[in-house]
């Protein structure tokens, strides 16, 4: 991926200044990823379907309950994916709000 990577950060005194720092770095699971949200949006089309076609409510949910865990775990491809690469090079760079964003990032994820 490659980009800018904006962020706030804050000085010791409090204030805020904003920081810019170029993304120049490969994912390698990103064709993984790609294929499994493939999958996973496919999935909840069938389960449209189902919805649809009044099929029995348990189904339903063992279904979406499959959705789910198919997104969680493209959310740990990419989490792991983002550790080994974004993180490792930002913290080379000396980006440590890098890790304030990850733990910001982490809390959303688990919630």
């Amino acid at each position: 991926m490659s980009g800018l990577h904006t962020h706030e950060e804050h000085s010791s005194n409090g204030h805020a200044q904003e920081h810019t720092h170029a993304q120049d770095h490969s994912h390698t699971n990103t064709k993984a990823v790609l294929n499994r949200m493939n999958r996973a949006i496919g999935h909840m089309e069938a389960v449209k379907t189902m919805i649809e076609d009044g099929r029995d409510c348990s189904e339903v949910l063992i279904q979406i309950a499959a959705v789910r865990s198919a997104i969680n775990n493209i959310g740990k491809i990419i989490l792991e994916d983002h550790i080994n690469h974004c993180v490792v090079d930002a913290i080379e760079t000396g980006d440590w709000q890098v890790l304030k964003d990850l733990n910001d990032a982490i809390d959303k994820f688990i919630k």
